[in-house]
């Protein structure tokens, strides 16, 4: 299907280029086809104009003749949003000269667009998979929401584009506090989301303006990220910087005192340095009554070409997360109950949950010829977490409830590194795609553990001390009507609003090492047979965690058990996860597949 569209195209200082290698190889003309900043063009259109074939450039931006006699050809090259260009290349004895071409599009040049619509990414090269395999050829389930659905539903958490996506629901949302994720019957938790290939938490609630695309990799994918579950791993591809001037300013106004303003910019430092940040912050209501939010965001990121072969590119982004815990309207005599109000707030009035979040990243991605490619990933992300309120409400049959409180506060540091590797080569007639790879991870957290003044709790007789005595209960409320709760209705004690001093009880420092190294070879046999077949070898250690108490000022390790109570020190995981998958496409299009994986988690209670 195709259907094209007449109009100008606006940009700021649209400039592009197109750089033309053209080798000789027998009887051909190959070259490849980038962006003035060096990067792919894909899906560029490439033609001999005298013998009117054509054929479209590949991920990497290369294309090919083959069997062409000697003689002068002119070769046309259109791609959407840079032009086109001619080029006459002249091929002598089997070789054609090199040419370069460089292109500085205006808008008057682009007066007219077209749009091909096409079945599917079949064709694109999936980043979560990490080979440089295209969507095609991996023999599982792939699913991809580009950027301009993110921009066309104005998507702002990571939960909003995931409703795109079949077989992946938000299972938990506890109390505004973080998004949780399931697919096919598996919680992905933390360990299966990933920015820029690189694990990421998911505390706080993903911010999404920053967002290019969103990758899922449904099933088993153990033998490229280690330990995670089975359902499905969720890969984030965040906007890279541009060589040349762009930008874009947004307002976003929304009810309940929604408001969100953005601001992205980009453009080149220098010929081989360009830069991009965006920024953003939000601040909204709710439905429910006290309920409010406010969220800082920047993403500030630098790309530095080194030479045509090599980039480096630097990260970073910060999330800061206030907002009113909210855990719904709960239940009156267990049973969902109407008459308790959809604005009704159930919390204390101080609650407060505050989130700050940090990710940084260096991507090296070097080419060492057409067919070796080395990436190298190193990363850190931080998450802290500062919350007191009372959780979840459960009232009598008469519509008391009693409200405890919960003070808590935890912080982690994780980082990861990791190298692939990526070629292509023959034996025979058979080609291989081969990857390579080792990560690790290093991950430090704290949990602390507080002490809540209790003394002006609600009180009970206590017939052995002949007294009244403070219980866990904050207090009690009456949740048909909270404004209207009086002494006679929660038996003698109103409502309070006074926040408990909380003293740190406990620090817990716990640990986690994590090491794996893989291989995989994806060999097509023929155009329509291929086979993929994999291995990886994941070590984690858990050394004793240490838990230190403030009274004492004193710091004591807490020793892992086996099932006999017997001390183990370290714990330590160890997994092969193999990967086997074959594959057959008919027609170019379409892929059936049959593959065996497994997947493994670390169990993190004591044995």
């Amino acid at each position: 299907m195709k259907r094209t569209f007449l109009g100008l195209v606006l940009s700021l200082g649209l400039v592009g280029a197109i750089h033309l290698d053209a080798s000789a190889q027998s009887k051909g003309i190959h070259g490849r086809v980038k962006t003035k900043d060096g990067a792919p063009i894909e899906s560029a259109t490439v033609t001999i104009v005298s013998l009117g074939r054509s054929t479209s450039t590949s991920g990497d931006g290369s294309f090919h003749f083959s069997n062409l006699p000697d003689g002068t050809y002119t070769i046309r090259i259109k791609s959407i949003g840079n032009g086109a260009e001619e080029r006459t290349i002249e091929v002598k004895n089997g070789k054609a000269t090199a040419i370069n071409v460089s292109l500085n599009i205006s808008e008057s040049q682009l007066e007219q667009v077209e749009v091909v619509g096409y079945n599917s990414h079949n064709s694109k090269t999936v980043h979560v998979g990490k080979a440089g395999i295209i969507d095609r050829d991996l023999p599982q389930s792939v699913q991809i929401i580009n950027e301009q659905v993110i921009a066309d539903q104005q998507v702002n958490r990571l939960s909003d584009a995931l409703k795109n996506a079949n077989g992946v629901a938000m299972g938990a949302n506890r109390g505004g506090v973080n998004e949780n994720f399931y697919a096919r019957g598996y919680s992905l938790g933390g360990n299966n989301i990933f920015k820029n290939g690189a694990r990421t938490n998911n505390g706080g609630s993903i911010e999404a303006s920053t967002l290019e695309s969103v990758e899922i990799l449904k099933g088993s994918s153990a033998l490229l990220y280690g330990g995670v579950s089975g359902g499905a791993v969720v890969n984030l591809v965040t906007k890279k910087p541009k060589f040349y001037y762009g930008g874009e300013a947004s307002m976003r106004v929304g009810s309940y005192d929604f408001y969100k303003p953005t601001v992205d910019v980009y453009g080149p430092i220098s010929n081989k340095v360009a830069f991009r940040v965006i920024g953003t912050y939000e601040k909204a209501g709710s439905f429910r009554d006290q309920v409010t939010s406010k969220r800082t965001y920047v993403n500030p990121s630098v790309l530095y070409k080194i030479s045509d072969k090599t980039d480096l590119n630097f990260t970073f982004d910060y999330l800061k997360s206030d907002f009113t815990p909210d855990f719904g309207m709960g239940t009156v005599d267990g049973k969902l109950n109407n008459e308790v109000g959809r604005n009704t707030f159930m919390n204390v009035p101080f609650a407060f949950n505050r989130t700050n979040t940090s990710n940084g990243q260096i991507n090296l991605n070097h080419k060492f010829n057409d067919s070796w490619n080395l990436n190298a990933i190193a990363s850190y992300q931080t998450y802290d977490r500062d919350y007191y309120g009372s959780d979840r409400i459960q009232a009598n049959k008469n519509g008391i409830a009693p409200r405890s409180l919960t003070r808590s506060k935890s912080n982690e540091f994780t980082a990861n590194q990791q190298l692939n590797l990526t070629g292509t080569v023959k034996t025979g007639s058979i080609k291989h795609k081969i990857l390579v790879g080792a990560d690790a991870d290093q991950s430090h957290s704290n949990a602390y553990a507080y002490n809540i003044d209790a003394s002006n709790n609600i009180k009970v007789y206590d017939k052995k001390l002949d007294k009244y005595v403070p219980t866990t209960t904050y207090d009690s409320i009456y949740v048909f009507n909270p404004s209207q709760t009086a002494q006679h209705l929660v038996s003698g004690n109103g409502l309070r609003t006074d926040m408990p001093q909380a003293d740190l009880l406990t620090k817990t420092t716990t640990d986690i090492f994590r090491y794996g190294a893989f291989f995989q070879d994806l060999i097509e046999v023929t155009e329509q047979f291929k086979v993929l077949a994999g291995i990886r070898y994941t070590y984690q250690r858990t050394p004793n965690s240490e838990k230190y108490t403030y009274a004492t000022n004193q710091s004591e390790e807490i020793i892992n058990l086996d099932g006999q109570k017997n001390p183990i020190g370290a714990k330590v995981d160890k997994a092969w996860s193999p990967k086997f998958g074959l594959i057959y496409q008919p027609i170019r299009s379409s892929s059936v597949y049959v593959t065996y994986a497994n997947n493994f988690t670390s169990n993190q209670d004591t044995m």
